[in-house]
């Protein structure tokens, strides 16, 4: 039995690790596409029909735990993948927002992007591979490292959303475009969040500790 589940255990490791590379290019282009104004990106990241088969990983964590009745940390880590798999799938829907706004950006003039964007988006980033590694490495000291992190986005955010609402009192013409920009500071702020949350479901995974709500150190 141990050898089975141990088995078990190890291809569902390996089908969250393959769910969040999907998600982690989706949210790398669609960031990319943002920094760079580049619509074809945008356009490529909402036409990609690339699997993300969080059924498959829904029905694998049940099917261990009816079948296998999993105990201690073996059933933490079946939990943990539950939510993780949720918060996933929200990444991948924020990347293909993101894309969205850019693609309706075009045409729309030079509407100047917040300088805040680029440090939001690059620790997004960072947050979203770091959490991914955290949950493939059973790593509590990465998980709890970004759950610090999100802090760095949230202050981006405030500074980006100050320059767009002055952005929208000066240039009124661009209010539209502009509410767009603020919409993707939003969205990645989101990605950040969710990364977090998975920090914190890691670190209930490896320790039994639920510190979510719970202030950072």
């Amino acid at each position: 039995m141990t050898r089975h589940i141990e088995r078990q255990i190890g291809n569902l490791k390996e089908k969250i690790r393959r769910v969040g590379t999907v998600v982690e290019e989706a949210i790398s282009k669609s960031i990319s596409a943002v920094i760079n104004r580049d619509v074809p990106l945008a356009q490529r990241v909402l036409a990609s029909d690339e699997a993300f088969d969080r059924m498959e990983v829904e029905e694998e964590c049940l099917k261990i735990l009816a079948l296998y009745q999993p105990v201690a940390a073996d059933l933490r880590f079946v939990v943990a993948v539950l939510k993780i798999n949720n918060d996933l799938e929200r990444m991948w829907d924020l990347a293909k927002n993101i894309a969205k706004r850019v693609a309706q950006l075009e045409g729309a003039g030079p509407v100047e992007l917040p300088p805040e964007i680029r440090t939001m988006a690059m620790q997004a980033e960072e947050m979203v591979r770091g959490c991914l590694t955290a949950v493939i490495d059973g790593d509590p000291v990465l998980a709890r490292r970004i759950r610090e992190q999100d802090d760095i986005v949230d202050e981006a955010r405030q500074k980006a959303r100050r320059r767009i609402l002055a952005g929208i009192k000066q240039q009124p013409e661009n209010v539209e475009a502009l509410l767009r920009v603020n919409s993707i500071t939003k969205h990645i702020e989101r990605i950040a969040d969710m990364a977090t949350n998975v920090a914190e479901d890691v670190i209930y995974m490896v320790e039994g500790e639920i510190v979510r709500q719970r202030p950072k150190e």
